[in-house]
């Protein structure tokens, strides 16, 4: 059963929250298009544990996904983002303070392009509270919320879990 069927999904995330709950979407039968950068792509294409050099933490979250590499610095990148995101019913993106309204991803213009899509930005804070701009990745979080000290031996040292919890959280409930 593919509930989403001819739903089509616009992939800016990178690393693991945003691109998991790409992955879900594309499962469930969206047409899910990630937007990469050139050269190195998303970065965990990089990361271990690789088979036949490709990363099983990148084709975990990606395999049911089409590609596309674009630098978003440029116009002509953001001029095809944004022509894909007026044919697109979902956006996904975690770009932190300012940086997707710099790179012309922001809900407000590409809202103007698409008054129908559906914008999901994915963020460690929220957007609107003190810390709204700040980056938040998995570990920093386990550290802000106080997980990290239920980790380790007890009187010593601290741990961090050993999989991303917060990242895959986020993917999910997104």
């Amino acid at each position: 059963m593919q509930p989403l069927k001819g739903i089509r999904v616009l992939d800016l995330s990178k690393v693991l929250a945003g691109p998991l709950c790409g992955q879900y979407l594309g499962e469930l039968g969206a047409d899910v298009i990630k937007v990469e950068p050139p050269g190195s792509g998303d970065d965990t294409r990089g990361w271990l544990p690789q088979d036949t050099g490709h990363s099983a933490v990148f084709l975990a979250v990606n395999h049911n996904k089409r590609s596309i590499a674009l630098d978003l610095k440029t116009e002509a990148g953001q001029r095809i983002v944004q022509r894909l995101a007026a044919n697109a019913d979902v956006v996904l993106q975690g770009f932190g303070g300012g940086t997707a309204r710099k790179l012309g991803v922001d809900y407000d213009t590409l809202s103007a392009l698409n008054p129908r899509l559906i914008y999901c930005e994915i963020s460690g804070y929220g957007r609107d509270g003190p810390l709204g701009n700040e980056p938040g990745y998995d570990v920093m979080l386990q550290a802000f919320s106080g997980m990290i000290s239920t980790m380790g031996e007890p009187g010593g040292k601290f741990a961090r879990a050993s999989f991303s919890p917060v990242d895959i959280g986020t993917g999910i409930r997104r």
